[in-house]
């Protein structure tokens, strides 16, 4: 992930660079295009990845054309310089990292019978009941989330998702879970300092502390989590068994999974759940390891990818198959797209629109528009920019590190993922899961099915910052 004071340094930058009104609005203009255009990429008959990459070249275009672009050679940190095409440090490279390396740790891991196996014993211990499966694929969500990235955890959780109600035969109930799952993700990333990068951000530039941080967050994450878990078996008719018959018949058919039936070796099954633990800790203490907290978590990602790919050495070309490119170049393009919207000073635009939201003192009208604003943005664009941003202004203004304002901003940048598919790396890769198993969910059938619950979790983070925090 790019770090803190790389974006805040980058914003700066972009603060003192001069550009007109006009030039803003156009891509401003073209922000707003991108979005309709992936709202309505079913009718265009186009994947996300070439929506998104024909906005990027036009805004590369225009970029170069108003002379926004730092065209030139780079300094590196030991003094080095370098060529380096424009749109390369536009991308964030650790996000594709992530999703990259996770990918592939998923995906060979599988092959072990890991995840048969922890789905089979989690569907046993539900006894074939739907509900009590959701529940507890919902619970583990939230934790991975909060321990893991968000990409990496919806990426886990999915697959076992799938796995345990093909087992059922309840595959009319995957778009359910994975749209639920996607969602509990923007919420176990609240629960702690680390769980995601705005988090990071602003609690860094606030002084919040990890402990503070985890007290004053945790009892938004257990009310939401739950109503959330809630709302989605009433909406998507996730029900528990009730009549004798069907309870009995659902433990027959649990009786007869066998979790080790798709083990072909113990030895590399247990190889794998050793690496699996490994990873979630290794990903979880990437911050405070010494050597790793400057490689990052994609590092760890495609390092742990790499280990377990030399169980398949002579055919690890058909893993490389596998991967999902609509998705990575996807987010390519959209990094691009953002930061050349960040030279246009659109995220600028932005930034003063909230400042004047937040108003010259502090109050309850205007800490509830920055949560919901912070939101709406965040749904739209990178909320760690924006996340940025708005901590440059709320220091720029000296707000006490007491004071709502901060996490007004950390609910809004986090729960924004829920508004839409592009809002939340996690929220893009539930969508991809849904997709692959052929399950027809444009950008407006998102919006439509995930707006109940992101007005839901907003609503009950503007009560909660404004009457408890």
């Amino acid at each position: 992930m790019t770090s803190e004071s790389s974006y805040i340094a980058e914003t700066a930058a972009y603060a003192i660079h001069h550009v007109s009104a006009e030039v803003t609005l156009l891509f401003t203009s073209l922000l707003v295009a991108l979005i309709v255009s992936l709202a309505f990429e079913e009718k265009l008959h186009a994947k996300k990845s070439l929506i998104v990459g024909v906005f990027s070249v036009v805004c590369l275009l225009l970029g170069a054309y108003f002379n926004l672009l730092p065209f030139g050679e780079l300094t590196l940190p030991n003094g080095h310089k370098i060529e380096m095409p424009v749109f390369i440090p536009a991308v964030d490279w650790g996000v594709i990292g992530i999703i990259l390396g996770s990918s592939l740790f998923v995906d060979v891991t599988s092959k072990s019978g890991l995840f048969t196996w922890i789905a089979i014993k989690l569907t046993k211990a539900s006894k074939g009941d739907p509900l009590k499966l959701l529940w507890y694929y919902g619970l583990m969500t939230v934790v991975f989330s909060a321990v893991l990235n968000n990409v990496t955890a919806m990426i886990i959780v999915g697959s076992l998702s799938g796995v345990s109600l093909k087992k059922l035969k309840n595959t009319d109930k995957l778009l359910g879970f994975l749209l639920i799952e996607g969602l509990l993700t923007n919420i176990g990333g609240l629960l702690t300092l680390i769980s995601s990068v705005p988090n990071i951000i602003v609690g860094h530039a606030a002084g919040i502390s990890f402990v503070t941080f985890f007290v004053k967050a945790s009892p938004y994450v257990c009310v939401a989590t739950g109503l959330t878990i809630f709302m989605g078996a009433k909406i998507f008719k996730i029900k528990s068994l009730v009549s004798d018959e069907e309870k009995h018949a659902a433990e027959k058919l649990v009786a007869s999974f066998d979790e080790n039936d798709g083990v072909v070796s113990k030895a590399f099954f247990r190889f794998a759940a050793f690496m699996l633990v490994a990873f979630i800790t290794m990903i979880a203490a990437t911050s405070v390891l010494p050597l790793i907290r400057n490689l990052g978590m994609s590092f760890v990602a495609i390092s742990f990818s790499i280990v377990m790919l030399i169980r398949y050495k002579s055919e690890v070309d058909q893993f490389y198959k596998a991967i999902d490119w609509d998705l990575i170049g996807f987010f390519a393009a959209l990094f691009i797209v953002i930061n050349v919207m960040e030279h246009a000073q659109v995220l600028g635009l932005i930034g003063e629109g909230i400042g004047k939201i937040i108003g010259e003192t502090e109050n309850l009208m205007g800490t509830g528009a920055l949560l919901i604003s912070s939101a709406v943005f965040s749904s739209v664009t990178d909320n760690i920019p924006l996340s940025a941003m708005l901590a440059k202004i709320l220091t720029a203004k000296q707000v006490a590190s007491s004071s709502p304002l901060w996490w007004a901003v950390v609910f809004g940048a986090n729960l924004g993922g829920n508004l839409t598919p592009i809002g939340s790396a996690s929220t893009l890769v539930a969508v991809t899961i849904i997709h692959k198993y052929n399950i027809n969910l444009p950008f407006a059938g998102f919006v439509k099915k995930a707006l109940p619950f992101a007005m839901l979790h907003i609503a009950i983070a503007v009560v909660y910052v404004l009457a408890f925090l």
